[in-house]
């Protein structure tokens, strides 16, 4: 295989397990043993895990109890999000300066082919894959192994006798369609054969911002709810001063004990990140909620933060146009 006969040639780093990854430098000391980054609440869950961890069963959303269950003596770390924001923005640095010192990566031509590239050899592995290879290399794996292809088609397959990758890629495409439907049947044909067109995208401007959390203990009423929804709301107005990012619909995201999610959102006629604004207009919408039962979690989100509109002074809240 020539790199020359690639149109492009894409590379997926896949900085694994980066939170764990990020401690461990700061303790050397802990290297080999079972590292986890959890909460310590009782609702708290598992942020990551290391590979020493992972072999007791504690993966990334695990609930911390039950990974402290699992394995009594993993050494638990509270996390530390700015450092690891913080780490973050270096690792993005160096990959702009040195992407030819990059290891633990996949290469291949297509945005596709690279990403399972990089999962072939983890931990430490560097792949290089033509289109080709991969489907020779995965033609006895499961059809789950390519992203986009999730559980439940997987168990659609295997229940119309297609397992593996190969047998999918090799389904002409009129079965797929009588099965799966013009568009979704052929799609998954193509990811079976590594057959990606897609580009790199450069620059993804995130649509919204939120802050929320998950409670110890639930919280009942305003008196209690009222203070977290304000603390919420000056966290995201915090990051949204400091990015010079603003957004025109504020929402709020509250979730009853019993695990009902409700979502309420008002859209303003123009965009603002300021504390008094979004922290006025999200306690406002929790008022008209008015919950009377146990809340185990509150948040507030900005949204619309892609839409680009010339500065304008926030009109008063009675004159808010409500969008739910």
């Amino acid at each position: 295989m020539t790199k020359q006969a690639w149109t492009h040639v894409y590379a997926h780093l896949d900085v694994d397990a980066f939170y764990v990854s990020v401690e461990l430098q700061r303790r050397p000391e802990l290297r080999g043993l079972p590292v986890v980054v959890a909460g310590s609440g009782p609702r708290a869950v598992v942020t990551t895990a290391s590979y020493e961890a992972r072999r007791y069963g504690i993966f990334s959303a695990s609930p911390a109890e039950r990974a402290r269950r699992l394995c009594p003596e993993a050494v638990f770390l509270p996390p530390d999000f700015e450092h690891y924001r913080a780490r973050s923005r270096e690792v993005h640095a160096v990959l702009r300066a040195h992407v030819e010192l990059v290891e633990s990566v996949g290469l291949g031509p297509s945005k596709l082919v690279a990403k399972v590239a990089s999962d072939a050899e983890k931990p430490d592995g560097f792949v290089e894959l033509s289109a080709a290879q991969a489907r020779e290399r995965f033609a006895g794996a499961s059809p789950g192994l390519v992203p986009g292809i999730g559980p439940k088609t997987v168990a659609r397959l295997e229940r119309l006798g297609v397992t593996t990758l190969g047998a999918l890629g090799a389904t002409p495409d009129l079965q797929l369609i009588e099965w799966f439907g013009r568009r979704l049947g052929p799609h998954l044909a193509a990811l079976a054969r590594f057959e990606d067109e897609r580009g790199i995208e450069t620059v993804r401007v995130a649509k919204s911002e939120s802050r929320e959390t998950t409670f110890d203990r639930d919280l009942r009423g305003l008196p209690e709810l009222e203070p977290v929804l304000e603390r919420l709301s000056a966290q995201l107005c915090e990051t949204l001063a400091r990015e010079e990012r603003r957004g025109r619909t504020i929402g709020i995201k509250l979730r009853y004990a019993d695990f009902t999610t409700l979502t309420r959102a008002r859209t303003l006629d123009v965009a603002v990140n300021d504390h008094a604004t979004v922290g006025g207009v999200a306690v406002e919408l929790l008022r008209r909620l008015d919950p009377r039962r146990p809340v185990r979690l509150l948040g507030v989100r900005v949204a619309g933060l892609d839409e680009r509109e010339p500065l304008r002074t926030a009109v008063p809240a009675g004159q808010m146009s409500l969008s739910l």
